[in-house]
């Protein structure tokens, strides 16, 4: 049996090859090991008081940081969370400013905003327009309002309208 195998890299045409003798290995199967098998941790840090931190921390998981940097035994990955009312915009907005001119601790990842329904319904035209700046310049994810969540209920199932943030977070559904 002929075991040397002919590799072209670099797609067709000239290019430089490869001759590897011998059974080519197969791929690793992926580690199963504890950390591997973990979904990615996140710290939740809040841009303003009431913005939904520890409620969204119960839901999805991860490190409820209140208003604070993450410490140096937090996850390192940041998810701002702000509420959809003027002042939660113009905080996060803020906030990822400080990202942005590097001002943010040492060791941080600004991973994506958060923006959690601050009432039912859509938002009004300018909120909106606040949104799409912010979504310009960082990946934005939505949770709706949840009448359930107000009520301390924060069982069951991530809201179906957030369900890029529950795969993001290893909460798929």
């Amino acid at each position: 049996m002929r075991t040397d195998m002919h590799v072209q890299q670099g797609g067709p045409g000239p290019g430089p090859e490869i001759w590897v003798r011998g059974p080519v290995p197969l791929p690793e199967e992926p580690s199963l090991s504890p950390a591997a098998a973990t979904p990615r941790r996140f710290s939740w840090v809040g841009v303003h008081g009431g913005a939904g931190v520890s409620t969204l921390a119960a839901v999805y998981g991860g490190h409820d940081c209140g208003r604070a940097w993450p410490g140096p035994s937090d996850p390192g990955s940041v998810l701002l969370v702000a509420r959809t009312h003027a002042a939660g915009l113009a905080a996060a907005l803020g906030a990822v400013e400080v990202f942005r001119r590097g001002e943010a601790p040492h060791g941080l990842d600004l991973d994506a905003v958060v923006l959690v329904a601050d009432a039912p319904g859509r938002l009004p035209r300018p909120l909106a327009e606040r949104v799409k700046v912010i979504e310009s310049v960082i990946d934005v994810y939505r949770v709706p309002w949840v009448p359930a969540w107000r009520l301390g209920e924060l069982g069951g199932q991530p809201p179906r309208e957030a369900g890029a943030l529950a795969r993001l977070t290893g909460r798929s559904r």
